[in-house]
């Protein structure tokens, strides 16, 4: 094989990049363009040792599950890699990805794994927008026309690049991050205000970040900038408000209301979207969520799970795992907000009347997060959950022992019998297994945002002493090639 070799593929599978999978004399050839179910004539672009790549030229039998993609970006933005595929199709692919890597890289023989549970609805789901912005760039339309649009592009990134494609609408956002993306659009034409160029590091505004609260309404925009602050910003701030104001009330009677807006500082070549310093200039400095009968607030900086239906479904398999009586002590390790801990809690308050003896701690490093989960706790009236800050690495084998902090604050020694997991995609750190491992829970309930980290650290936790029962994934993220799992590990 060689490049520019033309090859007729059958394509069974895909890989975690959105890339269809065949293979031509027992070599695997991942082609762009091609779905599962596809046979393909495949231009070979690429060829190594072991494998190549290809893109599909011509596609001589379509999958079943091939869809005409809705959106009118498609093939410009690089947001929806499952974008030409049926929301069953994804479902499959996404379920044999989970189970492939518990097998492969987790060393698990037949892991018993649930279906995946998927959206009615797998639309505007979205509850943050994090959108780049940058001077200039093209629309592409369904149908070929394409638009120059002078000097103001906000958007979403191209796949594998950093050009920004301009967005007008997303089938997966909100209306408010659709309404105050065209208000920032018209505020910086009229008032000349530069978006953000990364090459030269020049250029003022660098991303907008909009935050919707999907059970109350309540909507924060995040003004991500490149300087001290923006021009002439109470006349934003008014076309933003007039935008959201604008917006018909959801079928369910829910009306949007701008609640608050920050200006974030973030002068540094980075690819963190946001810096450290945030200033609230108009509004609130939280917005209210509302899930089944809890609320939390949140707060500009924290992490938040993006879709909160199935946010819901995932919490609940949590509690499904945990099986709580209400007595338990339970460890909330990378906390965030404390979503998890707090519905946790909740659930044991509520089974016990109140008087069970059952405590929830969390572990997380963001400050303001913590302040966040904290106050959460106290909105909610829980007092059987508190929230600490630090690495949960280093932070678990002291709060085991017991210790006072600087502060004077007392934390009493801990022993769970419920450890939860719920790290960033990089999965859990070595040391942190270890120490969960040594405090001896009966169960750990482990959230996974990437199977090959979870399959890795299922092994390790393995080789700690703990087994795994099962698993059920959680589509989170429909349209994308990211996927939740919710595990149950028990004690050998």
């Amino acid at each position: 094989m060689e490049k520019g070799q033309k090859c007729q593929l059958q394509i069974d599978d895909m890989s975690d990049e959105g890339q269809g999978i065949g293979r031509v004399e027992g070599m695997a050839v991942f082609v762009k363009g091609a779905i599962p179910g596809d046979t393909v004539i495949a231009d070979i672009t690429k060829v190594k040792k072991n494998y190549a790549f290809a893109v599909a030229e011509e596609i001589v039998e379509p999958s079943t599950y091939r869809i005409e993609s809705e959106c009118q970006h498609a093939g410009q933005c690089g947001g929806c890699t499952y974008e030409g595929m049926s929301y069953e199709g994804q479902l499959k692919v996404k379920e044999k990805q989970v189970c492939e890597k518990l097998t492969r890289l987790g060393g698990l023989e037949n892991p018993k794994l649930n279906p995946i549970v998927g959206m009615d609805n797998p639309y505007a789901y979205r509850n943050k927008a994090q959108m780049p912005i940058s001077t200039g760039g093209i629309i592409t339309r369904k149908g070929g026309v394409v638009e120059n649009l002078g000097p103001c592009t906000i958007g979403f990134y191209k796949a594998k690049s950093h050009d920004v494609v301009n967005c007008q609408e997303c089938l997966l956002q909100t209306p408010p991050a659709a309404a105050i993306a065209q208000a920032l659009r018209k505020f910086m034409k009229e008032d000349n205000i530069t978006g953000y160029d990364p090459k030269w590091e020049k250029g003022l505004m660098r991303h907008l970040v909009v935050k919707t609260a999907m059970g109350t309404g309540e909507v924060m925009a995040i003004l991500v900038i490149n300087g001290k602050g923006i021009p002439n910003s109470a006349k934003l701030v008014e076309m933003m408000d007039e935008a959201i104001n604008a917006l018909p009330a959801r079928e369910d009677g829910v009306e949007y209301s701008l609640e608050s807006i920050f200006v974030n500082v973030n002068k540094h070549k980075t690819s963190e979207i946001m810096g450290k310093e945030c200033l609230n200039i108009a509004g609130k400095p939280t917005i209210l969520e509302r899930v089944g009968d809890m609320q939390f607030e949140v707060s500009p900086l924290a992490f938040y799970q993006v879709n909160p239906v199935q946010m819901k479904v995932l919490y609940d398999k949590v509690l499904e795992y945990a099986d709580l009586n209400g007595d338990e002590h339970v460890l909330d390790l990378y906390c965030g907000v404390g979503t998890i801990g707090l519905y946790c809690a909740n659930d044991m308050q509520k089974k016990t009347d109140g008087q069970g003896k059952g405590r929830v701690i969390g572990i997380e490093s963001v400050k303001g997060a913590v302040l966040d989960a904290n106050r959460n706790a106290v909105i909610n009236g829980l007092v059987n959950a508190q929230f600490l800050c630090g690495r949960a690495e280093e932070e678990l084998p002291r709060v085991l022992e017991g210790y006072t902090d600087r502060e004077g604050f007392e934390v009493q020694a801990f022993n769970p019998n419920v450890i939860i997991l719920d790290p960033p995609r990089s999965g859990c750190a070595s040391e942190l297994l270890e120490a969960v491992a040594a405090a001896v829970p009966e169960k750990i309930v482990y959230v996974s945002c990437d199977p090959a980290t979870l399959a890795r650290d299922v092994k390790i936790l393995g080789e700690l002493g703990y087994q795994f029962v099962e698993g059920t994934p959680v589509d989170m993220f429909p349209w994308t090639k990211h996927v939740e799992t919710v595990t149950l590990i028990t004690k050998k």
